[in-house]
């Protein structure tokens, strides 16, 4: 590096410089623009996080009918909204693994059929109020009634008890379940004083950000806490603006209206990473882009009609011309090989001597009707006119609805009987079935009900030989994929893009999408 280009880049660092200029002088000095935005990024990093300024976000899934409470939370705006302003008792760990939040220690019994959560002393809500274990009881206890709404009710079935005592939290479970501290990170589950039975929507937690503005589907603005306890947080504020359509989300950061986007799509993932000032990351993981049929209704409720879509499906046509490289084949279950215990089986191909002949037996002869949105996710209107041809060629009948993005998760997913959707995954295999397979679940959003899977759940929570365990749910996986309301093309990569605007970025992050929606959390302002 020359004397002269090491000055620039100290000079940048201490925001003495822009970035439009030190590129113009080191493109005169004879490095590329690559090189260029290699050594900028590695001055950053050197100097360490910045404090302050405002860091701005667009994020996609909003929508007008969605509220703050955690407990129904549905959509990527809402996950990171919860991050701002709430934390659970625990959080996956960046690369794998768990780490404490409001949770400090955690221990279970011999059986692992008791669990006990020691919480955090010294931490406060956002409203003043001192965190105690009542607190998190009486938030457990809200997303386990039986009147509850909660996207965490699947996981909290398996739960007897629940007691406070002192600065512990203590958790009895019907069957011994090692990956009870799993389920805790789950985002629902944001700890809330009184549990949120004063007013669940108030968004008083212990997070590091408090909210500011509320603009429901439209915008959010949250301010640094002065009271968190934790080290997350270095800008002063975030900006948090719901941009659904995704030529004007990548249109906002290519201009530099916002430092950091979801969900760039696909199929011009390359052509936004060639901007000088713009990076793109893409990480593998448990998210998929599905089809779901009801299974309790007509027509679907006819497992050879089910059977006729999923072998009508041409699954590497969806990852070729949808998700373009920035995923893999999916095999009608949610499970890929990111999980742990993860078995392969035989995958389904396209077939529509098969879908023809299933689509015969089911004795039904009418049309299909399909409902899909851009915030279903990225590209499925296109994905769905894939799936009309390919029926077409079993003289299966598709007709597509395209639903309006604003109120998707609340007017069509888990209400109409088929529809396109999308799940990030989740940490595990037993939260991924407890959370929309279990027949009891609150978001079991296929009606997949199948007393023999829930039998073989329970099971497999309560089986500690791993080779056992992993039996048991590659035999629940084929029950899926033959009887299950689940067509699952695609398992997609997580792309996000960010700015030289910004730096932290961490590859390989476990969770969800913009470093498990932590990023804007992570990161910090740089110039």
């Amino acid at each position: 590096m020359s004397k002269e280009l090491e000055y620039l880049s100290k000079q940048f660092v201490a925001r003495k410089l822009s970035r439009r200029h030190f590129m113009g002088r080191a493109a005169a000095l004879g490095m590329t623009a690559a090189g260029a935005s290699t050594m900028l990024s590695s001055a950053v990093y050197a100097q360490g996080p910045v404090k302050g300024g405002t860091i701005r976000v667009g994020i996609q899934g909003g929508s007008t009918t969605d509220s703050l409470d955690p407990a129904t939370t549905t959509n990527s705006t809402g996950t990171m909204v919860n991050r701002f302003w709430g934390e659970p008792l625990l959080e996956l760990a960046p690369h794998g693994g768990l780490e404490n939040k409001l949770a400090e220690e955690v221990s279970a019994s011999a059986d692992a059929k008791v669990w006990t959560f020691k919480i955090r002393s010294g931490v406060q809500f956002s409203n003043g109020k001192t965190l105690t274990a009542d607190d998190v009881l009486a938030t457990m206890e809200r997303h386990s009634g039986e009147d509850t709404k909660s996207g965490a009710l699947g996981i909290m079935r398996g739960i007897t008890a629940m007691s406070a005592d002192g600065d512990k939290f203590i958790v009895e479970l019907d069957t011994p379940n090692a990956d009870l501290p799993y389920l805790m990170t789950d985002y629902h589950l944001m700890i809330q004083p009184n549990g949120g039975n004063d007013d669940p929507t108030a968004a008083i937690g212990t997070g590091p950000y408090i909210l500011k503005e509320v603009d429901m589907g439209v915008r959010f603005v949250a301010e640094k806490n002065p009271d968190y306890w934790g080290d997350l947080g270095h800008a002063d504020t975030i900006e948090l603006v719901v941009i659904n359509d995704d030529t004007a989300r990548m249109a906002a950061i290519q201009s530099g209206q916002v430092d950091m986007v979801v969900r760039v799509p696909p199929r011009t993932a390359d052509l936004v990473a060639r901007a000088p000032n713009i990076n793109v990351s893409s990480t593998s993981g448990p998210g998929h882009y599905v089809f779901i049929a009801h299974c309790d209704t007509a027509p679907f409720d006819n497992n050879h009609l089910r059977l006729a879509l999923k072998y009508g499906i041409n699954r590497q046509e969806m990852v070729d011309k949808i998700l373009f490289g920035y995923g893999s084949i999916g095999n009608d279950i949610p499970i890929n090989d990111s999980y742990p215990l993860f078995t392969e089986i035989e995958q389904r191909n396209y077939d529509p001597d098969q879908a023809k002949f299933h689509f015969d037996k089911s004795g039904y002869d009418g049309t299909i009707l399909l409902r899909t949105s851009d915030n279903s996710f990225p590209g499925a209107p296109d994905a769905s006119a894939l799936f009309q041809q390919s029926l077409a060629t079993a003289g299966i009948n598709l007709e597509i609805k395209r639903e309006p993005n604003d109120g998707y998760w609340s007017e069509v997913w888990n209400v109409k009987p088929f529809s396109t959707s999308y799940w990030s995954g989740r940490p595990t295999q037993d939260q991924m079935y407890s959370t929309a397979y279990l027949s009891t679940a609150d978001w079991n959003d296929t009606r997949f009900f199948n007393e023999q899977f829930d039998q073989m759940l329970l099971a497999a929570r309560a089986e500690l030989d791993e080779a056992k365990r992993t039996q048991i749910y590659a035999d629940m996986g084929m029950i899926v994929h033959n009887e299950g309301g689940l067509i699952a093309p695609m398992f997609n990569d997580f792309i996000d893009a960010t700015t030289d605007r910004v730096a932290g970025w961490v590859e390989g992050h476990k969770g969800f999408d913009l470093m498990n929606f932590y990023a804007p959390m992570k990161m910090w302002v740089v110039g």
